[in-house]
């Protein structure tokens, strides 16, 4: 598979996407309510902040309405307090000690009062002016602190008294949470990631395990099921359909091997018979295609019976034998035409464990396909090849196809319709062949000019 290809499967993996999906659900709805925290956050904090700064400027405001709106102006200790003037902006309300009026100061320090008292400490977040003196950006900026204003009537006319309250908690209080929110976040999407992704894949292990099984199995171990998780969900009730499912296949099979072997039995008498009287009557060019026709059904019964012991999955009676005497003797068998000479190239002592009337039959299909193409000559090898025993059918003739190579071991394909139908086979000599290699552990390929059978070699 291409890396292209191996992308494009891991990018379209259930397992992926679910863990994507939810990953991206969780960051949206922690991004909304992140956004949703800080917004209240920061209006409660503003409120409290506003609510104080009023609440101060209400406190304050009993006091300021028993003042003059004069400016003092600060003394030395001893010296005389000059006269008061009329304040001309804004000044602020000083506090002597508990319980004590506010006085109206110019900046923070002793400062004289119109009754000739003195005040020593100022409070710099209360500030009293004029009702026309609205303006307090300078003395309170707005994005450092939160302001409250109250009119009152003082002795000297209307006037108001303004509250700040720093904002610089409240700022404090707003960096923390983002300090625990930009680690947090990504903390939380990285553990939701992790925790979906191996969820999903315990989920999906029993689909992955359905799925080997029934990779698995073949027509001749339809036997097989596929396992059922014990956890009553949607993939056990899939696993217990698809084992309904196998078990309807292989009573279909089953059903159809028996016919096929029972069929193929019961023709190879009447056949016989037939082909017995056939050589016993007076020969005539009647007579002899009869005969051909009678032997090309004996040769498909018996292909029929061979192929129905094969997909029954018969137990292999295997002992060991040496390829190259098997491969010897079934070649010289093997119809001929005279024009066609067969060539043997035999490696003594290439010994394996398998069945000698399979192996028969094996060696017997290639060379007989091979004599059927051939020019001028067959050649039989047998070698041995590492941990293999290697067979070698070629010959002379035309070859096969690239794009047919794997064709020709399906069953009933022929490659030779031009043919008179009475040349060639019926199609199933190849793939009895490719059977018993399979039956034997080896393989059976077609190569640049014959057929090469590999088996398991026995040492």
């Amino acid at each position: 598979m291409s890396p292209l290809r191996k992308a494009s499967a891991a990018l379209s993996s259930v397992r992926l996407r679910a863990t994507a999906a939810a990953t991206l659900v969780v960051a949206l709805a922690l991004g909304l309510a992140a956004l949703a925290l800080v917004a209240v956050l920061r209006g409660t904090l503003q409120s409290s902040a506003d609510a104080e700064a009023t609440r101060k400027a209400v406190a304050a405001a009993p006091y300021a309405e028993t003042l003059d709106l004069m400016l003092a102006t600060p003394v030395s200790p001893g010296a005389e307090a000059p006269a008061p003037t009329r304040a001309e902006g804004p000044v602020a309300l000083a506090k002597q000690g508990e319980g004590e009026p506010l006085a109206v100061v110019g900046k923070s320090g002793t400062v004289q009062l119109r009754d000739g008292t003195k005040a020593t400490i100022a409070d710099p977040d209360v500030l009293l002016t004029d009702d026309k003196s609205a303006s307090t950006t300078e003395w309170a900026a707005p994005q450092k602190y939160a302001v409250a204003g109250v009119k009152v009537a003082t002795v000297g006319g209307p006037a108001m008294v303004w509250s700040r309250v720093p904002l610089e908690g409240a700022e404090k209080a707003l960096q923390t949470l983002y300090g625990a929110l930009l680690p947090g976040v990504p903390a939380v999407l990285l553990v939701v990631a992790g925790m979906t992704w191996i969820s999903v894949g315990r989920a999906l292990a029993p689909v992955a395990a359905i799925r080997a099984k029934v990779a698995d199995i073949t027509a001749r171990d339809l036997h097989q099921r596929v396992p059922v998780p014990g956890s009553k969900d949607e993939i056990a009730a899939l696993a217990t359909t698809v084992n309904g499912t196998l078990d309807r296949l292989e009573t279909a099979v089953d059903t159809h091997k028996r016919f096929v072997a029972d069929a193929a039995h019961e023709l190879r008498s009447p056949i016989a018979t037939l082909r017995a009287r056939l050589e016993l009557a007076e020969p005539s060019e009647l007579t002899r295609e009869a005969l051909a026709d009678v032997e090309r059904l004996q040769s498909l019964a018996a292909d029929l019976l061979i192929l129905a012991k094969l997909d029954a999955g018969e137990p292999l009676r295997a002992a060991e034998l040496d390829l190259g005497q098997v491969a010897a003797e079934e070649s010289v068998r093997a119809r001929r035409r005279p024009e066609v000479r067969l060539e043997l190239d035999i490696e003594p002592d290439v010994v394996m464990k398998g069945s000698r009337a399979h192996l028969d039959r094996l060696v017997t299909n290639l060379a007989d396909n091979a004599v059927r193409h051939a020019a001028s000559t067959v050649r039989v090898r047998v070698h041995a090849e590492e941990d293999r025993a290697v067979l070698e059918v070629q010959d002379d003739g035309p070859g096969i196809p690239p794009e047919q190579r794997e064709a020709v071991f399906a069953r009933f394909t022929r490659l030779d319709e031009a043919r008179a139908r009475d040349a060639g086979g019926a199609g199933l000599g190849l793939p009895i062949a490719r059977d018993i290699a399979h039956l034997h552990g080896g393989t059976l390929v077609y190569a640049d000019s014959g057929f090469i059978a590999k088996f398991p070699l026995n040492r």
